[in-house]
């Protein structure tokens, strides 16, 4: 699996998030809340395929799952990441979501031999009926939400037209993108400034 998808090509192809190295942030950043009504980025089968097709170098082959499938995942990592952010305790539903996921298509290491040596990969068992992709979103949320250390950098964006989530790297980071929503916060900061002058 390699990096995620870039800004650059996310936006271009319409979708207005970060390129998280979390596949599950990006995920859940397919859902625009901060407007009304809120806009689902992947609500049709083309929306879908375009944003799988921009993530599936960092998940496990295999098809693209069910969009309902999908959207029940994104609501359980959704409500899992909010409730951490709020200060409150997630739905049992989204728990179980979550858990049914990442048990639906489980993994084992495999060691593989090659010219320049042995190397472990990762082999996922979609055979139980799960879908690997979705197990590893799942199992990304989980393994966030047992690090106290990277939980502790989850962010909300800060511009308040925005809802997306991202792991600030750096403690200063306060925007998705800050070419977008930052630019956009000093812009109308600098507007009421001068306003008011």
């Amino acid at each position: 699996m390699s990096m995620s998808p870039s800004v650059e090509d996310l936006l271009a192809a319409g979708f207005s998030m970060g390129g998280e190295r979390l596949a599950a942030l990006d995920l859940v950043d397919t859902q625009l809340l901060a407007v009304t009504p809120p806009v689902d980025l992947i609500e049709t089968p083309e929306q879908l395929a375009s944003w799988w097709s921009l993530q599936s170098s960092r998940l496990p082959a295999g098809p693209v799952p069910d969009g309902a499938a999908v959207r029940r995942l994104r609501a359980a990592v959704r409500d899992v990441l909010d409730a951490h952010l709020t200060n409150r305790l997630p739905s049992a539903t989204s728990i179980d979501d979550l858990n049914a996921a990442v048990a639906g298509a489980p993994q084992s290491l495999r060691m593989v031999v090659s010219d320049d040596g042995s190397k472990a990969e990762i082999r996922w068992h979609p055979e139980y009926g799960g879908n690997a992709a979705l197990a590893m979103m799942a199992r990304e949320t989980i393994e966030l939400m047992a690090d106290p250390a990277r939980l502790g950098t989850l962010r909300r964006c800060a511009n308040p037209n925005c809802s997306m989530l991202f792991l600030a790297e750096h403690k200063r980071r306060q925007w998705c993108i800050g070419s977008r929503c930052g630019n956009r916060t000093r812009v109308a900061r600098h507007y009421e400034k001068t306003r008011q002058s």
